[in-house]
């Protein structure tokens, strides 16, 4: 996915690197610096939903079809396009019954986007250093971008230890590595534009980690060299950020307006819409000659 390691299938227990740290309850605070939040609440960013909705079950005999289809894509090294068509197509369609459906499996993941989408609204209308010190975190307001980010995970992506959160979290450990990519290092005058290209980075690593979770696990052992995975991981990568740039650009017009009340239901409608689209993509791809 991205910049990063391909993602290998379920893991037990937290998907956090050990360089990141602050991944358990029990880790200190940052030391005080004698600029505690202010007590406004009126400016404070909303919080994330109370209850962080769980992905929808799905039998795991019911992403059967799908993951031959994905492992005949992996062994091909990227070059059966086709295959790779069939098998999003119906894990969309099929697996998950509907885009509305796969992009309710997302669970911590939208909630993660939400979040993000709220820290990255104030910052364009409340300024880096009062969205900082809002969320207890003054002391990064001079750091560069990868610090700032890295000491916004446990507010983007609180986790519990559950494979859905951790699934969101290394999305977004993916997305901090590939804001240099993106030549996105200035969050002091963030424009609209940068706003959406990193919320579609985050969103097309968690779409991505997602999947591969569901019907990918064998795209790093089924090919027989390590070029081929690479090919095989990029090919499926830009496919599914084809999807959601497309999804985003049609709601462009609402990123602009985008308040902070209103980033969650923002990036509700922007997964349903991401998945549709790569229904339809993946049904071209598969009817292609």
């Amino acid at each position: 996915m991205g910049t990063s390691n391909p993602y290998g299938g379920q893991h037990q227990g937290s998907l956090i690197p050990t360089w990141l740290g602050g991944g358990d309850d029990s880790s200190p605070p940052p030391p005080d610096d004698g600029n505690a939040p202010e007590d406004d609440p009126g400016q404070a960013i909303p919080k994330a939903p109370a209850e962080r909705p769980d992905p929808v079950a799905i039998p795991s005999n019911q992403f059967s079809s799908a993951r031959s289809d994905f492992t005949r894509f992996a062994k091909s090294g990227g070059s059966d396009s086709r295959s790779m068509g069939r098998s999003i197509s119906k894990y969309v369609s099929s697996s998950a019954g509907g885009a509305k459906s796969a992009a309710q499996r997302m669970g911590a993941s939208k909630v993660s986007g939400g979040n993000l989408a709220r820290v990255l609204s104030s910052i364009r209308t409340e300024g880096l250093e009062k969205t900082l010190r809002t969320l207890n975190l003054k002391a990064l307001a001079q750091a560069n971008i990868e610090d700032i980010f890295i000491g916004l995970v446990d507010f983007v992506c609180p986790e519990s230890g559950t494979i859905d959160e951790g699934i969101a979290r290394s999305a977004f450990i993916e997305t901090i590595a590939d804001l240099a990519a993106a030549d996105i290092q200035d969050l002091e005058n963030l424009s609209a534009e940068q706003m959406q290209t990193v919320l579609e980075i985050y969103a097309t690593n968690a779409i991505e980690a997602r999947l591969c979770n569901d019907i990918g696990i064998k795209i790093t052992i089924a090919p027989e060299n390590v070029h081929a995975v690479h090919m095989a991981q990029k090919q499926l990568h830009d496919f599914i950020h084809g999807a959601v740039s497309d999804a985003f650009t049609r709601s462009s017009d609402k990123l602009n307006e985008l308040t902070s009340e209103r980033s969650q239901e923002f990036i509700e409608r922007v997964y349903e819409q991401a998945f549709g689209i790569l229904q339809t993509l993946a049904e071209r791809e598969a009817d292609a000659r």
